[in-house]
């Protein structure tokens, strides 16, 4: 590895950070901000919906951009953007404000997550390629270090607003890296323009059901504010996907759906990133809100996923290399949805070392064999024309499916818990209500396992080892999955030779 792919890597590696630092910490000051200005479960859950919602809806376009006017260019602007909007985050006067304030923090976002893996992509090639990667995901894994627990110790030291304040360092050093080392690419042959129509009916069609499911256990089915959003929103998808079919140049190439290792790999991503973000995100709040977690207490309890993610990652990758990515995807998947079955066992009681960690180092280790040959086979799914789009595309299911397991989850939950706690009719209240809450957590975390073991069933069935070829041929591209995407129709992504990216002296 030359030194200015080592500084591009690094350049990367922060600039993931920054998302996935905010993401994590966030989470874990979610009850100190329905404290801090009075938002009760509904408000918490938008507070990273609302994120997650305009960071989906526009990551297509944050990819095209990046592929039309610069990959760098569009990455600075994402970073610059991002620590404009954390700042906002930081003064936020209402829990109103701040749901606004992260919703601007998405659309910043879909900036910089695509433009860090389509960095990638362009600058690594063949092997150097399945290196870079398990090397970011390790890397990338630190953040989950730093949050949890980091952003515990500030808010309990500081504030939560100090979870904000602390991303603008970060930012600024990664933004003075990026113009030092990394190299300008985009593609040539990228259609100038932005398919409006296409991100009008995917933000509503992703907006309405969302809105609906968080809304509805306070307002009820019949309530008109629940179902015409869900209607209306399930047919604008409807229609998002006829108008992508039929667009000249669609913001989401449906026919890269066609390669079948992309197709399973998104399919994977769906599931089990749905299990993974949901699980976790009603973890966290179970530990604080009935177990009686400080937040750094909390985040300290989650913290060894992160190290697994960042000692095994690698080792996965190159595992996955040498065998082909079907075994370690399926069996990764399985294994993470048997640490969060594990979670079955926790109480309100929530003893750590019998409970919780026996549980948390089965999922992190089901984790780690997952995502670097995850996002190996998406990088390795598509021609290099095409990654800034891919990349797009399956960050984008990676954030659907946390976006929708948030919110089907939080309305399960809420539902469990009204069911049983309506049914006390004697005993202390705060009995009763520990008692539907462990229930309400028991089922959520249910559904979270079925849906990480469906992922790897799904990669078992469906992912294809690359045929190994006997002449090497150097390549050009990469980005990353759970995140991203790579390989042509038809023959496997070894068996092609990739041009080389256009470039623009840095």
């Amino acid at each position: 590895m030359s030194r200015s792919q080592r500084l591009t890597l690094i350049a990367t590696i922060l600039g993931s950070t920054v998302v996935f630092l905010d993401s994590t910490v966030v989470n874990v000051a979610l009850p100190a901000i329905g404290e801090g200005l009075d938002a009760g479960l509904a408000g918490q859950q938008w507070v990273v919906e609302a994120y997650m919602l305009t960071l989906v809806s526009l990551l297509l376009v944050g990819g095209s951009l990046g592929d039309q006017f610069g990959r760098r260019r569009m990455f600075v602007v994402g970073l610059i953007g991002f620590g404009v909007t954390s700042a906002l985050c930081a003064v936020a006067p209402s829990v109103g404000f701040l749901v606004g304030a992260r919703a601007l923090q998405g659309v910043t976002g879909a900036l910089l997550v695509p433009g860090s893996l389509a960095i990638v992509a362009a600058t690594f090639a063949g092997e150097a390629r399945g290196k870079a990667v398990g090397t970011w995901t390790a890397w990338t894994g630190i953040a989950t270090v730093i949050g949890p627990a980091g952003g515990g110790a500030l808010i309990g030291l500081i504030s939560w607003r100090a979870i904000f304040w602390i991303n603008l360092p970060l930012i600024a050093a990664t933004v003075m890296l990026t113009l030092h080392a990394v190299e300008e690419s985009r593609d040539p042959d990228a259609f100038r323009g932005i398919d409006w129509g296409g991100i009008a009916l995917s933000a509503a069609g992703l907006g309405g059901p969302v809105f609906a499911l968080i809304e509805q256990p306070d307002h009820g089915w019949s309530d008109p504010l629940v179902w015409i959003p869900l209607l209306g929103g399930v047919l604008c998808f409807a229609l998002f996907v006829l108008h992508e079919a039929r667009a000249r140049h669609p913001m989401m190439d449906l026919g890269l759906f066609r390669i079948r290792n992309f197709a399973v790999a998104n399919l994977t991503t769906l599931s089990a990133y749905a299990g993974l973000i949901g699980g976790l995100f009603f973890v966290g709040l179970f530990l604080q809100q009935v177990a009686g977690y400080s937040a750094l207490e909390a985040g300290l309890a989650t913290t060894p996923i992160s190290v697994l993610l960042f000692v095994l990652s690698p080792r996965f990758g190159r595992l996955a290399s040498g065998t082909g990515p079907r075994l370690p995807m399926t069996a990764g998947p399985i294994v993470g949805g048997i640490g969060l079955l594990a979670m079955l066992r926790v109480d309100a009681g929530a003893d750590y070392l019998a409970e919780v960690l026996p549980a948390v180092l089965v999922f992190g280790l089901g984790l780690s064999a997952t995502v670097a040959p995850l996002t190996a086979t998406v990088l390795d799914s598509v021609e290099e024309r095409h990654v800034g789009i891919a990349s797009g595309i399956n960050n984008g299911v990676s954030r659907v499916a946390g976006l929708l397991a948030i919110a089907v989850l939080g309305a399960v939950i809420s539902a469990r818990f009204d069911a049983i706690a309506g049914n006390v009719t004697g005993g202390p209240l705060t009995d009763a209500a520990a008692s539907a809450s462990t229930s309400a957590f028991h089922l959520g975390i249910l559904i979270a396992a079925v849906l990480m073991i469906a992922g790897g069933i799904a990669s078992g069935l469906g992912i294809e080892n690359p045929k190994r070829r006997t002449a090497a041929v150097p390549s050009r591209g990469s980005a990353q999955a759970g995140e991203c995407g790579h390989a042509s129709d038809g023959d496997s992504p070894q068996q092609q030779e990739k041009p080389a990216p256009a470039t623009d002296p840095a």
